[in-house]
């Protein structure tokens, strides 16, 4: 991610370079020139980074040189912002420009020896930044142009697609999962369905394709989601399933008996359909022990679980497991189109987007997430050549294998604003699972600064609150 946050940094650094207060603040210590140099050098840098961040991805050279570029662009941008206060502190004094300018002599801080010290560290910040630059020569990198940003800010999207209740190309997948869930005869009570599949397949997708289904609402007394994951922690998992039931967490401070008390009392006898999402852990004993507490469901009951171990089926459920694959080409082609498409629907019948569209889509494997990822990132592309720019100079960043779906989604992170970079990034210091508050996590977003207020008329809420909207 270093290469997407030195753009960020460098994009950042030119506007403020630009700013009336660096330029009046400069002159007056004579820095303007060095601070123009600066400017032109950060420029330069900033017209070859998008080169640099594909060769990146496969050159570890590269990949050091954009490391040491956003250190040095940080020193650069905290030494800017220090200029910025100096520049807010002298116009909050009063008086005339000759009392002034006394005052700043005989001030604490002299304002001589400041613009002194100043002036070295943007010498050094400039030798710094030229070595950077000499040795990006040496890469033979070709300034190549950023996607334009504002296209996210004035282009939205006419629908949003709920994957819940419709997906594409898994009606199937959702007949087998139902005849499993509401027909077969099974000798348990609790019958357990595991549905496998790599990531980006669309397993939880699938899941709630069937958990939200009328029939299913009808059929089962009780129906209960939790998200399992990574950690395997059986006192936990029985929270979440209470909380899924009565809608309130149980108390922190009881133990683990009066936990499985609870449990018992709310499932007991009661025909329920419980799905465990996304379980890892591959140990028998720790399954078991949970299974234990889940055994005295009514005649029907039901345990989905996804996953993307075949030993976790194994190791959970006497059946087969349901597999999941990737998309037809037919139902690949019809989700990528709706996706790609949706704002110009002309195009979709262009042959040449047509063209371009189905030699793009032959990287992703059927993988719902990979098509879904990259045709939201052409839907914004305007153009056959910017289709084809991207299908000749990015897509060799994805790779065909299967699961490797990291690649597409930094792809998609790069084609981000940097305005929406920042926000996506700070929902890094989020666990993984964790339940987000979208109000505050807009607030907190807002005191980072990461929220810009374009339009007078609209709160910093309601534009937080839109940047959320664009990641949807």
């Amino acid at each position: 991610m270093a290469e997407a946050i030195a753009f960020d940094i460098a994009a950042e650094l030119v506007t403020k370079l630009s700013s009336r207060a660096l330029s009046q603040i400069g002159l007056w210590w004579n820095l303007k020139d060095d601070l123009d140099d600066l400017k032109r050098t950060v420029s330069t840098i900033k017209a070859v980074l998008l080169d640099a961040e594909e060769k990146s991805v496969t050159n570890n050279l590269v990949k050091v040189w954009l490391e040491e570029l956003k250190d040095v662009l940080y020193d650069a941008d905290d030494l800017l912002d220090d200029f910025s206060t100096e520049a807010l502190q002298n116009d909050l004094m009063g008086g005339n420009k000759l009392m002034k300018e006394v005052r700043l002599f005989f001030s604490s801080s002299n304002q001589f020896a400041y613009g002194l010290k100043m002036g070295l560290k943007i010498k050094a910040i400039k030798a710094r930044l030229a070595s950077i630059g000499s040795e990006a020569n040496t890469f033979g990198f070709m300034v190549r142009d950023r996607p334009v940003e504002t296209s996210f800010m004035t282009k939205k999207r006419q629908k949003t697609h709920s994957f819940k209740d419709k997906i594409i190309g898994r009606e199937d997948d959702k007949a087998a999962l139902l005849k499993l869930v509401l027909e077969f005869e099974s000798e348990e009570n609790v019958y357990i369905i595991p549905i496998v599949g790599f990531g980006g397949l669309g397993k939880t997708a699938l899941a709630q394709f069937v958990y939200n289904d009328k029939m299913v609402y009808d059929y089962f007394e009780l129906r209960m989601w939790v998200c399992v994951s990574d950690v395997f922690d059986v006192k936990i998992i029985v929270e979440n399933i209470i909380k899924s039931i009565t809608g309130q967490a149980p108390d922190q401070n009881l133990e683990m008996d009066q936990l499985q008390k609870q449990l018992r009392d709310k499932i007991g006898g009661k025909k329920y359909l419980l799905v465990l999402d996304d379980i890892w852990n591959e140990e028998r004993e720790e399954w078991v022990s949970l299974k234990e507490l889940l055994v005295g469901g009514a005649k029907g009951s039901r345990i989905i679980i996804t996953t993307r171990s075949f030993k976790v089926a194994k190791i959970t459920s006497k059946c087969q497991p349901h597999v999941l694959k990737g998309l037809s080409d037919d139902d690949a082609w019809s989700l990528f189109k709706e996706i790609a498409f949706e704002q110009r629907h002309a195009d979709s019948t262009n042959s040449a987007f047509v063209e371009i569209g189905k030699q793009i889509l032959e990287r992703c494997s059927g993988v719902p997430l990979v098509i879904r990822t990259i045709a939201c990132t052409l839907s914004y592309k305007e153009t056959e050549k910017e289709w084809s720019s991207f299908e000749d100079n990015e897509l060799v960043r994805i790779s065909q294998n299967d699961g490797k779906i990291l690649p597409t989604l930094k792809l998609s992170y790069d084609h981000l604003p940097s305005h929406l970079k920042h926000c996506f990034a700070y929902c890094r210091l989020y666990p993984k699972d964790h339940e987000i508050h979208v109000q505050t996590l807009v607030q907190f977003w807002i005191a980072q600064g990461f929220v810009k207020q374009l339009n007078p008329i609209q709160s910093l809420e309601d534009t937080g609150f839109g940047y959320f909207k664009d990641f949807s």
